[in-house]
């Protein structure tokens, strides 16, 4: 029921720190993979690795998610390598200081056009860009497909400093929802498309946010974050996997337009 044997998933954003374990998950599930990242040296290091280590096909390609002209390109790449893609996990994102308030930047002072770099990146280039680019080759295939967005707890209750952020992953829980009711409107059970909502994992991008940099310590925010999740802890990339697989799979054949939250209970505590 949880297999993904003979079935090929992109990744896009896959070389990432969430979206690598999350190819290499799908890839310990049978999956053949299709990295696709800005970073393509990183894209097809990780593709070599996820082959030799799982026995699957893989290959890594350059994407430039905020140009549909790019994902094109892209998509073309892997059609004529694999001929076919089943899953469409799209993983770009990300946040900017500049678009993030501080002691020194309020709200009323903030980089407009980083804010709005930050909403276009998460929202066109994580979601809407590559489901219109890919989209149409899920619907042609004979066993349809999955499309997999990336929200984030922020889509659930606002966080402070990160305004462009949080509602721009407010907005790809919307459209995945959005989304999924279109396709199955139009396709019956062909297209499924939800999302997985991560708690607070340490990526490249949070990781000023919630350590100090000079000996990783926490920040007050990062203190503030294991104080209003339960379990305790920061979440590892491989805490998703069992999520995404179960998403991708037959396990899950009438789930759609649903957002998963990951997230050690964060979602459910009150602080109380």
């Amino acid at each position: 029921m949880f297999s993904l044997k003979n079935k090929t998933a992109i990744l896009l954003g896959g070389a990432g720190v969430l979206g690598a374990d999350m190819a290499k998950g799908l890839a310990a599930a049978g999956a053949n993979i299709a990295v696709a990242d800005f970073a393509e040296a990183k894209a097809k290091a990780l593709a070599a690795e996820i082959a030799e280590k799982y026995g699957v096909k893989a290959e890594g390609y350059f994407v430039n998610a905020m140009e549909k002209s790019e994902i094109e390109k892209c998509r073309d790449l892997i059609l004529k390598d694999f001929g076919s893609f089943d899953i469409l996990v799209n993983a770009v994102g990300g946040n900017k200081p500049a678009a993030t308030t501080n002691d020194k930047t309020d709200f009323f002072n903030l980089d407009s056009k980083a804010v709005g770099d930050v909403m276009i990146l998460n929202l066109m280039g994580g979601a809407m860009l590559p489901c219109q680019v890919f989209g149409p080759d899920l619907v042609n295939n004979d066993n349809g497909g999955v499309i997999i967005n990336i929200s984030s707890m922020n889509a659930f209750r606002p966080l402070t400093r990160i305004p462009g952020y949080s509602a721009a992953k407010a907005a790809v829980s919307n459209f995945t929802q959005w989304l999924a009711v279109d396709m199955a409107q139009k396709y019956g059970e062909k297209i499924r498309v939800n999302a997985i909502a991560p708690g607070f994992f340490l990526t490249d991008q949070n990781r000023f946010l919630l350590t100090n940099e000079a000996d990783g310590s926490l920040t007050k925010r990062g203190e503030q974050i294991l104080t209003h999740t339960p379990m305790g802890r920061f979440g590892d990339p491989e805490d998703l996997i069992g999520t995404l697989v179960w998403l991708c799979s037959d396990a899950s054949k009438f789930v759609t337009g649903i957002v998963v939250p990951v997230d050690g209970g964060f979602s459910a505590y009150s602080g109380v």
